[in-house]
């Protein structure tokens, strides 16, 4: 790769957010002294954006959800975040919420990001989990699920548009009788106010 050619390269990306080691493969490089030093070189001459140790962005308007799924993986983007977008709660949460192997939270940029474990049997599984512009994001029912999963007796708002069919394919993965039960008892609620 010419010299002009490593910051072009990633210009290119359809990523807004990189690891240390994207930045390495897409140089065809391994992580050596001269990947940092080059890296070093273009952050200072404010060519590309150090978020935080080990991640790094073209600019400053890099896609925050992007960045939440890359922090820790595996992880993908559930619980409120997909709630509140697809109506589910009417409440707004400024941070955003994110499925993964720990329970966390960080701010970087003046946005809070919020972790939440799961079991990894089900985190790692791709049921309900959607690949959108570089994001994992989990569809409305594995959100649902995601959060009663850690919430029992969570108040949602509206359920109407739920679909249930794809609600009981994704349950399986949690093996856990509370939840069934407390999803058994939901459904059977919707089903009454809807008929």
């Amino acid at each position: 790769m010419n010299k002009g050619e490593f910051l072009t390269s990633i210009l290119r990306s359809n990523k807004t957010v990189f690891s240390y080691k994207d930045i390495a493969l897409i140089w065809h490089i391994p992580g050596t002294s001269a990947t940092r030093e080059r890296l070093s070189y273009y952050i200072k001459r404010g060519e590309l954006y150090r978020i935080r140790k080990g991640l790094y962005a073209k600019d400053k308007n890099y896609n925050r959800l992007e960045l939440a799924t890359r922090i820790y993986t595996p992880s993908y983007v559930s619980f409120e975040t997909v709630l509140v977008k697809e109506g589910l709660i009417f409440q707004y949460y400024e941070k955003i919420t994110i499925a993964s192997y720990l329970d966390r939270e960080i701010n970087i940029d003046q946005q809070t990001y919020s972790f939440r474990k799961l079991k990894i049997r089900a985190l790692v599984n791709p049921v309900g989990v959607e690949h959108i512009s570089e994001t994992s994001i989990a569809t409305k029912e594995r959100a649902f699920l995601d959060t009663l999963y850690i919430n029992s007796d969570y108040q949602f708002d509206n359920l109407h548009s739920v679909n249930w069919e794809k609600v009981f394919e994704i349950l399986p993965i949690y093996s856990n009788k509370r939840l069934e039960k407390e999803v058994n008892g939901l459904y059977k609620t919707a089903n009454a106010k809807s008929s």
